[in-house]
């Protein structure tokens, strides 16, 4: 491999007799680098957008859910359940009563999933840290107070500053339907605006808290629940608790990690990077049809040093290892230069943000994370590519 690799070098940075070989040689290294160069930096910008996305969902997320498999409701006064406080050990218990509910505020009319929580959920919840008014608490004193997404209350016209009352309607399950007087069949809860936070627009249109005690009340579950969500303070694996819960509460219950719970939205954004990476590959492949000519060109030029080195006993597989080694460490100078620049540019980005964000956005400039994966990806798909397009014009080499 050494005489080879010692050819080959020569090869590659000695002068060409032919001008046009070193400027066909000089841009497909200068293509692969900047192919290369755009994978790095789209790739790290797609890893902010999906940590981004991610830490916005998580605000709303458990770290454990517990659901029923059939039905929507069940008691948490069970054996079953204290055995699962007893698992979760430094883990935070909080019940959840959640349904659709029609809202009225003043003149405005809208459709809800109201969620009924603890005090222990929203001092465990990262919600707060999104509030644009207000604050997120339940009760003000004895007053149940309401906190909504921001599409919510602006579709409501809700402002925390206002006193007028908010109004949750849902069907009884107890009273019959009337068609002389329907309201006579619906539950009616009254509360007052204490927050709106904004997280991320499918949360914000969705979500409307209020007391857990309010939403039993309206549901008519009793001491009944329709979730429980487990709240952790410190990040770890949660694999082994989530299995244990599983085989305590048995095949009538779901019990769901993170990933579980989004899973579809995890599983689209694995797709899309992918897809990015195929593409984004597929034009490496196409600048890589210039190192296709310039190698040709070498080849037919060197005809002279081959017959020479066949003469002088080197065969066949020698003389093409040359060529093809020559043509390799193009694509790799190129891509080696490609990861560097990418790089620099993603780290001055996370540095300086130089490139802003358009519109009005929760960040300012755009998000970046470069990825060890990735940059093996990258290097494998490209020295790929490069090793085959090295390897294609081999076929005109003649033995004389």
């Amino acid at each position: 491999m050494r005489l080879p690799l010692f050819i080959a070098k020569r090869y590659l940075f000695a002068k060409k007799s032919h001008n046009v070989i070193n400027v066909i040689s000089l841009i497909s290294a200068a293509g692969i680098a900047l192919g290369t160069m755009a994978l790095v930096v789209i790739l790290s910008v797609y890893n902010g957008f999906e940590g981004l996305i991610k830490s916005l969902y998580s605000a709303g997320e458990a770290d454990i859910l517990i659901v029923p498999s059939e039905g929507k409701s069940f008691s948490i006064k069970t054996i079953e359940f204290d055995k699962v406080r007893d698992l979760i050990a430094d883990g935070h218990f909080c019940p959840v009563a959640e349904e659709n509910v029609f809202i009225r505020y003043g003149s405005g009319e809208s459709v809800a999933t109201m969620k009924g929580i603890d005090s222990v959920f929203a001092a465990q919840t990262q919600i707060s840290k999104f509030m644009t008014e207000g604050e997120f608490r339940m009760r003000e004193g004895e007053v149940p107070l309401a906190v909504a997404g921001k599409t919510i209350a602006a579709s409501l016209g809700i402002r925390t500053h206002f006193t007028d009352p908010l109004y949750i309607y849902f069907p009884s399950r107890t009273n019959p339907v009337s068609l002389l007087n329907p309201a006579s069949s619906l539950n009616q809860a009254r509360l007052f605006p204490g927050g709106i936070f904004s997280i991320e627009q499918n949360l914000d249109r969705k979500y409307i808290f209020v007391p857990i005690e309010v939403a039993r009340e309206l549901l008519e579950i009793g001491d009944e629940v329709t979730s429980v969500e487990i709240y952790y303070d410190t990040e770890s694996d949660r694999a082994t608790v989530i299995e244990e819960i599983q085989k305590t509460l048995g095949e009538g219950f779901r019990v769901k990690d993170r990933y579980m719970q989004n899973e579809t939205l995890y599983k689209m954004m694995k797709a899309e990077k992918l897809t990015i990476y195929m593409i984004l590959l597929f034009v490496v492949i196409i600048i890589s049809f210039n190192l296709f000519g310039s190698l040709s060109m070498l080849i037919l030029e060197k005809e002279d040093d081959t017959r020479t080195l066949r003469s002088m006993g080197a065969g066949e597989q020698l003389v093409k290892r040359i060529f093809l080694l020559e043509g390799w460490m193009i694509s790799l100078l190129g891509m080696g230069t490609g990861i560097v620049l990418g790089v620099v540019i993603c780290l001055l980005q996370q540095k300086f943000g130089f490139v802003n964000m358009p519109g009005n956005f929760v960040i300012d400039a755009y998000p970046v994370v470069v990825s060890v994966w990735d940059i093996a990806y990258i290097i494998i798909g490209v020295g790929l590519v490069g090793y085959l397009s090295a390897r294609l014009p081999l076929r005109i080499l003649k033995n004389n």
